[in-house]
């Protein structure tokens, strides 16, 4: 991380002011993959707060654990959504589970794969997109180098903080990136563009 703010504070003004502003960044890895995917499907367009419930009520159909992907496709979706799946997402966790058992989906050698690659990999589940698995690469897998175009906070930030004359588009924001010379670091320049706006990573379409 050393290396990180040192590099951004000396390609980029903009950033160097944040970096002494904010404290530093933690992107802290955790493996266990697939439960990372469910709680995000779980957690779209919802608060903390009623994301965990949910995930509580769904864990209580399972004895209390975490079910595996077999367990998950053992139960139908009226009993998801009893527990309060949307009927949508209801169906994305369990075409992740059936994806996970016929091998569309692998976690064995994700470490070893770049980010577009797991980006295509991941985006092969419903209600999985580009921005769900930016999120899991920065704050899952613990990648340093991931740049959530389409975030909404990143936009606005971007917007707010390079003085642009209207809202950052997803090419505007690689462009920014790219002018400042964010590479390899573009996750730590996102997480302090986010600190300027005092909010959490903002959910995206």
């Amino acid at each position: 991380m050393d290396k990180a703010l040192e590099h951004l504070s000396t390609h980029d003004p903009v950033m160097r002011r944040l970096i002494a502003d904010y404290p530093r960044p933690r992107f802290t890895k955790h493996e266990n993959y697939y439960q990372e995917l469910v709680d995000s499907i779980i957690s779209q367009q919802l608060s903390v707060k009623a994301a965990r419930a949910i995930e509580e009520r769904f864990k209580q159909l399972f004895d209390g654990a975490f079910p595996l992907p077999d367990q998950l496709l053992t139960v139908d979706i009226e009993t998801l959504r009893g527990v309060g799946f949307s009927r949508p997402k209801a169906r994305y966790v369990q075409d992740l589970a059936q994806k996970i058992l016929d091998g569309s989906v692998t976690f064995d050698n994700l470490d070893q794969q770049s980010n577009d690659e797991i980006i295509a990999e991941l985006t092969q589940v419903k209600g999985i997109g580009e921005w769900t698995v930016h999120m899991f690469l920065m704050f899952c897998m613990a990648r340093l180098d991931v740049l959530p175009v389409g975030d909404l906070g990143i936009r606005n930030g971007i917007t707010f903080l390079y003085e642009l004359d209207r809202q950052a588009t997803p090419d505007e924001v690689a462009a920014v990136a790219e002018k400042n010379n964010w590479r390899p670091y573009e996750s730590v320049a996102s997480w302090y563009v986010w600190q300027s706006l005092e909010n959490a990573p903002a959910t995206s379409s």
